[in-house]
């Protein structure tokens, strides 16, 4: 499959905490780092997900929002 998206980060699923309409997915990208996605509960059953599938996080994005603490 090719993708527009130049954001491409593979992963290790370590936690799925599934929710009513959506499921949150945090990945294992290395280095101490994880990301966490907000998919719908379908979609991840769609995906097969489960704790240590590998799966490729892309991120597409417009705008990138910093803040400051």
């Amino acid at each position: 499959m090719k993708l527009s998206a130049r954001n491409q980060i593979k992963g290790t699923v370590t936690s799925i905490i599934e929710g009513v309409v959506n499921a949150k997915v945090t990945i294992d990208i290395g280095g101490g780092n994880v990301i966490t996605s907000v998919i719908s509960v379908e979609a991840a059953k769609d995906l097969d997900l489960a704790i240590g599938s590998e799966v490729v996080a892309i991120i597409k994005s417009s705008s990138v929002i910093l803040g400051t603490m």
